[in-house]
């Protein structure tokens, strides 16, 4: 049995953080060991996406390409079938299938996924409905470009928005990093879509003729996790840093989150990144972690049997397979 891994912060109310939190060192975090693990169902293939239907039903959506339906209490699952295409290879293939808020009205199920060849690739965002176990009505929505080569970088996360749009935060494909300061680039940004894949008019590039009008907020490096807290109305993201420096960032409308300028992250090889850890105009991170942990997706406590932790998060990580609170 895996220990749960502790690690506290505060988060203090309000939009600005002016001083980023770096992550107790790993040998002063305590070990939480009071709890119970129960195997509601396993052998997936590389589970990469958790979405509930209202039914309790669970979409599992499997890296390796393909989406499980599970039901509520992991005794039956069912392959879907004419799930979409999806590139696989590295770190590509299928990330998410989520439901939308208004599901029971709508029908509609939110794909996130890899999509195109070796050559050229990058993330696509799809929607579809649900006939039994049969993926129909299936809409491409949204295609991040330029396309790259290589199989790295996609983050995928999708988050609904309360005035009924959508954000998916999109990696910048590793060896294309500096597109993630480029505006006419979707790599390494948030994007935010009306719900039938159309822009929203008040996206903060709308206006710019040198910018991609989808762009919500940019430099960004994996982001693997992105949720909304309905309670507070704040749009979190945690994100991939290199060797060291992963971060979680509150997200606001046109800012950039810095990456590859700064970073608390170095190269795999040691080597630096940049010489710096804050510039103007240059986002600061809520909380960064070195060494890395891999943040894998988070979840947020609201309303949940644990009072004490309301408003706190859940985080998964890759690094460890820890479950970190945070």
């Amino acid at each position: 049995m895996k220990p749960l891994l502790i690690a506290a912060f505060l988060i203090v109310s309000g939009a600005v953080y002016a001083e980023p939190i770096r992550s107790p060192d790993p040998s002063d975090v305590p070990v939480y060991d009071r709890y119970n693990v129960e195997v509601l169902a396993e052998n997936f293939n590389r589970p990469w996406g958790l979405g509930f239907l209202p039914d309790g039903r669970m979409l599992i959506a499997e890296r390796s390409g393909g989406i499980q339906l599970l039901s509520a209490d992991g005794s039956e699952r069912v392959a879907l079938s004419n799930v979409p295409k999806a590139y696989i290879g590295r770190q590509a293939g299928f990330f998410e299938a989520l439901p939308h808020p208004d599901y029971t009205t709508n029908g509609w199920i939110y794909l996130s996924y890899a999509w195109g060849t070796d050559e050229a690739n990058g993330l696509r965002i799809a929607r579809a409905q649900l006939d039994d176990s049969t993926l129909t009505n299936i809409e491409v929505l949204f295609t991040v470009a330029p396309l790259k080569e290589g199989g790295a970088h996609y983050g995928g996360r999708i988050a609904f928005l309360p005035d009924g749009t959508f954000a998916v935060g999109t990696g910048e494909g590793y060896n294309y990093r500096e597109d993630s300061q480029k505006l006419d680039s979707l790599m390494g940004k948030v994007i935010r879509l009306n719900a039938d894949g159309s822009i929203p008019s008040d996206n903060p590039f709308i206006n710019d003729e040198n910018a991609r009008p989808e762009i919500w907020s940019y430099g960004h490096r994996n982001p693997q996790g992105l949720l909304y807290d309905d309670v507070a109305g704040i749009l979190y993201l945690h994100e991939h840093g290199p060797r060291g420096g992963d971060e979680i960032n509150v997200i606001e409308p046109g800012l950039n989150y810095g990456w590859p300028a700064i970073t608390y992250g170095i190269e795999y090889s040691g080597a630096q990144v940049s010489p710096y850890t804050e510039l103007p105009n240059m986002e600061q991170p809520l909380l960064y972690w070195v060494p890395s942990i891999a943040p894998s997706g988070f979840v947020q406590l609201r309303d949940s049997q644990f009072t004490q932790w309301d408003g706190d998060f859940l985080v998964s990580t890759l690094a460890g397979k820890e479950l970190r609170y945070v």
